[in-house]
């Protein structure tokens, strides 16, 4: 979609839909909505009266026009109740109304600038919700359709302002969220890939090509590298597969940036469970556990476009966890690249052991913060469902950072304990620490032993529950949606 902002009326402008809006509960519309609402003498209104449109958040009601106005149809979406309407409402709402653009094969879509005349809400915020929202909110996976998988038909998206003084404000708003949006909807796309094209080699090719676009280096161990430099978990892990396992270095230097930060992202690419192997049901749709790899090379193409004021370290052990003559054991004990020996009571609680071996490398690069992001426990989306990541930090000023990154990317996180009495379970009779413990509390436990790795660097763990969906939401369609990239491209710019 190509995005633009032009100065005039949104009566004036021709397109296939124009999207308007309305609160719950009003009756009368105002504002843009009212000045359509005269043009189409009183359409909305008839609506309202006819209780056929609530104003719900993300509700849709779709109007077809006859000539009133250079416009085929008319798009009233719901913004919700206005004492508790901000900027992630914006980005619902526009959301739905994209999806909506684009079931009804909109090629040219004009918009209200919804929030843009509330008081309190900036029109830089208002333009970068809305494009965000519509970009994540007509998005879908087609690559493998043949049938029904066509692209999207929205070709041209502009807001309408009257006000010329908003302008250079929705214009800036509306490039950030371009790459914001842009980079979400590309781990989306990697993320959503099977396993049969998205592999550690093919994780590596994407983050040499993006290191060949921003002039990144890049630094990529195989097998051999990978024992060579101590990494004796990764290693472990894949064993069992014929594909053999990748570390992936990405590194962005800012001049004069005081500040560097490491970005950890599990990368396996398909999880069997090894000999803990999973069910059939649980097995099918493993191909997400490398959610965080994809959200960290994501955040690094945003890095690349973006150049924040902070050093990017960027890190994927990337591996298969598979079932083979070679693969490890449970009660097997292996040596991790800080010394730590660890043993393996669970084969399935490989990603806290690729993740350990990685935060220990991070934390010998001298960085000054460390943040993993990984699909890393099914506790973890028992606690909070499917659209709620959960976070633990050692830090609270960034943890609060993050957690405000991701309201400002449409994602929501709830901070977790690291409660250390805990820690008496990752005990191990026969190693310095064992990778599972008590089925209680496992979200937690799993942070436990990845901080075990990570020193006294501040540390933050995403444990991605919302990285995949089972139904379709305002911001996502059913699949991947891309966690955790966004909150690190907000925490970035922020810095």
């Amino acid at each position: 979609m190509d995005f633009s902002v032009v100065c005039g009326s949104l009566t004036e402008q021709p397109s296939d839909v124009l999207i308007v809006n309305l609160f719950q509960g009003v009756k009368s519309p105002g504002g843009g909505t009212g000045a359509v609402d005269k043009a189409l003498n009183g359409m909305i209104s008839e609506l309202i009266k006819d209780d056929d449109f609530e104003g719900k958040l993300g509700e849709i009601a779709v109007i077809r026009l006859s000539g009133q106005i250079p416009v085929k149809k008319a798009l009233l979406v719901g913004l919700g109740k206005s004492e508790s309407f901000g900027l992630s409402e914006v980005m619902r709402a526009s959301a739905a109304a994209a999806r909506k653009c684009r079931e009804l094969k909109a090629e040219n879509v004009t918009s209200i600038l919804h929030g843009g005349g509330i008081a309190g809400l900036p029109a830089f915020g208002c333009a970068k919700a809305v494009v965000q929202g519509a970009i994540l909110g007509a998005y879908e996976y087609t690559r493998f359709k043949t049938e029904d998988g066509k692209a999207n038909p929205i070709r041209s998206f502009t807001i309408v302002e009257m006000d010329a003084d908003k302008l250079p404000e929705i214009e800036r708003g509306m490039r950030l969220a371009e790459v914001i949006g842009d980079c979400v909807v590309w781990a989306r796309d990697v993320i959503n890939e099977p396993s049969n094209f998205v592999n550690p080699p093919h994780l590596a090719k994407l983050a040499q090509e993006i290191a060949g676009e921003y002039k990144f280096g890049c630094k990529i161990l195989d097998r051999k590298a990978i024992e060579k430099a101590g990494m004796g978990l990764i290693a472990a892990v894949s064993r069992g597969s014929e594909i053999e396992p990748r570390f992936i270095e990405l590194k962005y230097d800012a001049p004069g940036a005081s500040k560097t930060v490491a970005i950890v992202g599990k990368g396996v690419t398909f999880d069997a469970g090894g000999y803990s192997l999973k069910s059939g049901d649980g097995m099918y749709g493993m191909k997400d556990d490398m959610s965080g790899a994809g959200a960290v090379l994501a955040a690094m193409r945003a890095v690349g476009k973006l150049k924040p004021n902070v050093n990017v370290i960027a890190l994927v052990p990337a591996v298969e966890n598979l079932i083979g003559a070679r693969a490890i054991h449970p009660g097997d004990i292996f040596k991790s690249y800080n010394g730590k020996t660890v043993e393996v009571a669970n084969t399935d609680a490989e990603g806290r052991l690729i993740l350990a071996d990685a935060v220990a490398y991070a934390k010998d690069q001298g960085v000054d913060e460390i943040i993993d992001l990984a699909t890393l426990t099914g506790a973890c989306v028992t606690a909070l469902g499917r659209q709620i990541s959960g976070l633990f930090c050692t830090k609270d000023e960034l943890a609060e950072s993050l957690i405000r990154g991701g309201a400002a990317s449409g994602e929501t996180i709830w901070r977790m304990p690291i409660f250390e009495d805990y820690r008496e379970s990752l005990k191990s009779d026969v190693a310095d620490i064992k990778n599972t413990g008590s089925r209680e509390g496992g979200a937690i436990n799993g942070a436990l032993f990845i901080k075990d790795f990570v020193g006294d660097v501040a540390w933050a763990h995403l444990d991605l529950a919302s990285a995949t969906i089972d139904k379709d939401i305002d911001l996502a369609k059913k699949g991947a949606t891309g966690a955790g990239a966004g909150m690190l491209i907000e925490y970035f710019i922020s810095l």
